[in-house]
């Protein structure tokens, strides 16, 4: 192998590890993911075509392998897993909501002055990670199978057993937890 390339992996490394662990919130599963990624990009370095940055590559790569592990790790979810996860979520919908279903006044979005700017900036993916990190298990589990690996909803239903309306109600619920931490960790800093 190039020393160059072998010195680009090691660099890569890292940051392919952080975004396995976010997916799959499993620390030896990430890191067999990883592996698999890097064992992969070492044996069909050849079908590199440079049309993407070599991380760009590797990160697919990597979100092909867990898309795998995700589906394999659905089936085998207990029920009562996700019956203790619902309950986060309503308990996260009622800090966010008056009971008659309006914004609590202390919590209602903001406008966001550039957030296309921020993406481009590693500080805010930082402060992203930790706002999923609140999020119950199952919710991030269907966030990042939908936003982040991009899987269909009846796939996600599938994989995870819950009904469609379930899921857009989870996704719901994900994305208004999300902006209301973005807004408090992140948003809220740069307007200040």
């Amino acid at each position: 192998m190039n020393p160059d390339r072998q010195a680009e992996l090691d660099a890569l490394r890292p940051d392919l590890l952080r975004f396995a662990r976010l997916q799959l919130r499993d620390a030896g599963a990430a890191e067999d993911a990883v592996q698999e990624t890097l064992l992969a990009a070492l044996t069909g370095s050849k079908n590199f075509e440079s049309r993407s940055s070599y991380k760009t590559w590797l990160i697919s790569i990597l979100r092909n392998k867990i898309v795998d592990i995700i589906r394999l790790q659905g089936r085998e979810i207990p029920a009562s897993a996700l019956a203790q996860d619902a309950e986060g979520d309503d308990a996260l919908a009622e800090t966010l909501f008056e009971p008659d279903g309006h914004w609590r006044a202390d919590v209602r979005p903001a406008r966001w002055a550039d957030p296309e700017a921020s993406f481009e900036q590693q500080q805010f993916w930082h402060v992203f990670e930790a706002c999923l990190d609140h999020l119950p298990a199952k919710t991030a589990r269907v966030f990042m199978m939908r936003e982040i690996l991009g899987l269909e909803t009846d796939e996600i239903c599938k994989e995870t057993g819950i009904s469609t309306s379930n899921c857009w109600v989870v996704l719901h619920r994900a994305r208004l937890v999300l902006r209301a931490c973005l807004e408090q960790r992140w948003f809220a800093g740069a307007s200040a």
